[in-house]
């Protein structure tokens, strides 16, 4: 690790639930934050960070800067509005967006950036809030070796299976395979225990007898409780992985594939969503199939 590194100013832009978490992880290891005032700041971190007006006099004040936003769009704003990251941005320096987005914008982004004569890293995630919280995070990463290898340091202080995936774009795509997997996960255990509650059997009885076979998984775990216990508050919200199988999805267009399992889970996050679920955490697609049976996953 270098001088540098150990003691560097980040700029962290995207303070929400997962975004808090990872900005409190880097200051624990002895950085320095910088945070744009016009965002939500969550009290703590207002109080230990520097905060700044905007975007641009955070990339001003930072030697590297992390976004962690929700959308592509979101993005594209803290990066190109007229008070946005690249206009506080001089040469030599790193933009990290750990935001999932759009692998296709991404590459546009990171051009844009490399002509300032910055370095830019897509570096999504997995793992949620306990994940963020924790510092065990899954950091999937795109972009030039030597950036990632200056990047690193920050990236062991907010997860633990890091990987370089290949070039700008490669982690984003990364990330959707890993949405792709999770809702389908997620969807699985809905099903296997809604229908354990309908046949007359305990769901969490099930449940725990499943994580000692073959069927047992994390979101089985985690996901399977919160079904059993109906706590839906947000980990990680329905509206930001619909978002996500909307990336596979339009992806799987342009690529002439098919996806139809990752359909079917989209169409459950809208009933869903069509019901107020928007904000409900994504294990509460068990919710879709239990407005369609008309039953719920209980004791």
């Amino acid at each position: 690790m270098t001088e540098t590194i150990q003691m560097a100013k980040i700029g962290f832009i995207g303070l929400g639930i997962m975004g808090s978490h990872m900005a409190r992880n880097l200051q624990k290891g002895g950085h320095t934050l910088v945070v744009n005032g016009k965002f939500p700041v969550p009290e703590d971190l207002s109080k230990s960070a520097t905060v700044v007006a905007d975007s641009a006099a955070v990339a001003a004040a930072s030697e590297i800067i992390i976004l962690m936003v929700p959308d592509t769009p979101d993005v594209e704003n803290v990066l190109f509005a007229g008070d946005g990251v690249a206009k506080g941005l001089s040469k030599g320096k790193l933009v990290i967006d750990m935001s999932s987005i759009s692998p296709i914008e991404t590459q546009a982004f990171a051009k844009r950036i490399n002509e300032l004569g910055c370095d830019y890293l897509d570096a999504p995630v997995s793992g949620g809030e306990v994940g963020a919280r924790e510092a065990t995070l899954t950091i999937m990463v795109g972009g030039p070796e030597a950036a990632f290898d200056t990047a690193k340091p920050l990236f062991e202080l907010m997860g633990k299976n890091i990987s370089l995936i290949g070039d700008n774009g490669a982690g984003q795509t990364c990330k959707v395979a890993n949405q792709i997997i999770v809702a389908l996960n997620i969807e699985a255990v809905a099903e296997a225990l809604l229908f354990a509650s309908r046949s007359g059997a305990d769901p969490e009885r099930v449940r725990k007898a499943l994580m000692g076979g073959f069927a047992n998984s994390r979101v089985l775990e985690v996901h399977g409780e919160r079904m059993t216990k109906r706590t839906f508050n947000p980990g990680f919200r329905i509206e930001l992985h619909r978002k996500d199988l909307n990336l596979a999805l339009d992806g799987a267009r342009k690529l002439n594939i098919a996806l139809p399992n990752t359909a079917s889970a989209q169409q459950l996050f809208s009933v869903c969503a069509a019901n107020g679920g928007n904000a409900w955490d994504h294990s509460a697609i068990v919710r879709a199939l239990e407005i369609m049976a008309n039953a719920e996953v209980a004791k």
